[in-house]
């Protein structure tokens, strides 16, 4: 039986360029960084709140895993911004927007108000994107008023 989904692969241009964005501008920590006996450079990261997940900063160049055109069109992909990563959940949208801002990261939009709560889309160096989500219900419970009787 499936008991849970341990690591997810992100494909980046450059492995070295990646540890340093996912790292010192997200805050991620390195749970993994390993040379293999073939030379392939096994690199895992993951948000401090959130031991069992590992992102894996995967190569995109010519290997065991994949031929020099499926390299070039993969790198084309990513390099145009075409593949989304996944979604980065945060209690503060608008605040994170800021500090990673600040750090340099690119935003595709600003922080904007959604059905399912407040949500800024970035990319990451190599050009994957993201959602930046506040969820509804944490939007929601920052925006509550006391009630008075």
């Amino acid at each position: 039986m499936i008991q849970r989904l341990s690591h997810v692969s992100i494909h980046v241009i450059d492995q070295d360029a990646a540890y340093d964005f996912y790292v010192h501008k997200l805050g991620f920590e390195v749970r993994m960084d390993q040379k293999m006996d073939n030379g392939f450079r096994w690199l895992t990261v993951g948000p401090k709140g959130q031991p069992g997940l590992q992102i894996v900063l995967m190569p995109t160049a010519p290997g065991p895993m994949m031929d020099q055109e499926t390299s070039d069109a993969l790198r084309t992909l990513i390099r145009k911004g075409v593949l989304g990563a996944g979604v980065f959940q945060t209690s503060d949208c608008k605040q994170t927007y800021e500090e990673l801002k600040s750090k340099g990261v690119e935003f595709m939009s600003p922080p904007t108000e959604r059905f399912y709560g407040i949500e800024a889309l970035m990319k990451d160096n190599s050009g994957n994107w993201f959602s930046m989500t506040q969820p509804k219900e944490a939007y929601e419970t920052d925006r509550a008023q006391p009630v008075c009787s």
